[in-house]
């Protein structure tokens, strides 16, 4: 792609993103939301392969269709109470299509068909931004309205995407959509506690994206987009694939890496609030996701290949890791010990 266009694309995808997060107005956070849309249609679209077209026609669509919702939600929360701040969405009419348009921008369940299909036709690198900074606005107006949304069916979206995410992950061989479908089951973890504790959703999104964005990044360093071709990647760059175990076991939620933090803290916070039924049954469904997040890590580094089939070996590259992942694996792996000092940061 032209450099200038690319430029542009990434300055529309950071205006779109800022506009949405510091809006006090609902127009002004739907335009946020289309400029957003619009700008990463082009980069899912670039390699102009048939799936490809295919993902950006259907995640045109789907998003079209959830910022309708938006706007359909504000205009009969201001009919009713002649109020066009994001904060003050009090109709329960309105806060139902809301959560309905916003599960449908994130791709929560019942909506979460079109993600793993628009992350399966996108590049690595697009698909790293569809994963984390596309759902950062989203989660910002769930944020702020909050207080108005309504617990039982947040609840129950958040269980049916941990318990769809984790199940619809298990017999996947492509990476990038056992990648989409842990990505709905984080969503599912953020979805329950946001009417109980915000900030922890917050903290819960900055970890997945930094943990994704580590996974996204090493698989895009090794090129590979399949388990089978993960098998032989271990000869490439082998300390890259030993760091790629370790995100791997903090993104299924491990205890002693990062991963385990925000799991601890919202099934503290669940269990604060009397709703422990429903912090055994969302720990117990993060146990499906943890067989894929196993099965990718087994694949990653401890299986060699069979060495009866005839397979090429891959060349060791000795070019330097990138500085960026170098970063984003330690925090991964290693932020749990400080957690009192995120805690009150946070």
């Amino acid at each position: 792609m032209n450099p200038q266009a690319s430029l542009i694309f990434a300055a529309s995808l950071l205006l779109g993103t800022t506009i949405t997060i510091s809006s006090n107005h609902w127009v002004m956070a739907w335009t946020g939301l289309e400029i957003n849309t619009l700008a990463i249609l082009p980069l899912i679209s670039k390699s102009h392969h048939p799936r490809a077209i295919e993902a950006a026609t259907k995640y045109f669509l789907t998003q079209a269709a959830a910022s309708a919702l938006v706007l359909f939600a504000s205009m009969t929360n201001a009919w009713h109470t002649g109020q066009w701040d994001i904060t003050q969405l009090t109709h329960p009419t309105s806060c139902l299509i809301l959560t309905s348009a916003i599960a449908m921008k994130l791709g929560l369940v019942p909506f979460h068909f079109w993600f793993p299909e628009v992350l399966q036709g996108s590049p690595l690198t697009t698909g790293l931004l569809l994963s984390t900074i596309m759902k950062l606005p989203p989660i910002t107006l769930l944020y702020m309205t909050s207080p108005s949304l309504n617990p039982t069916l947040l609840t129950i979206l958040a269980i049916l995407s941990a318990a769809l995410g984790g199940w619809m992950g298990l017999n996947q061989t492509q990476i990038r959509k056992i990648l989409a479908f842990s990505s709905i089951s984080h969503l599912g973890w953020m979805a329950i506690i946001i009417i109980y504790n915000p900030k922890l959703t917050l903290l819960n999104f900055y970890l997945y994206a930094m943990m994704t964005a580590t996974v996204f990044l090493t698989l895009n360093t090794i090129k590979v987009l399949k388990l089978s071709t993960l098998m032989t990647a271990w000869t490439k760059i082998p300390s890259l694939n030993a760091m790629l175990l370790l995100t791997l076991l903090s993104l299924a939620g491990l205890p002693p890496l990062t991963g385990f933090l925000p799991k601890w803290l919202i099934i503290q916070e669940l269990t604060k609030q009397e709703m422990a039924p429903a912090a055994t049954l969302i720990s117990l469904l993060s146990l499906l996701s943890l067989f894929f997040y196993l099965r990718l890590a087994y694949c990653t580094t401890i299986t060699l290949p069979p060495h009866t089939t005839n397979h090429m070996k891959q060349w060791r590259t000795n070019k330097p890791t990138n500085i960026t992942i170098a970063i984003l694996t330690t925090v991964s792996v290693m932020l749990l010990p400080i957690s009192p000092m995120i805690l009150t940061i946070v």
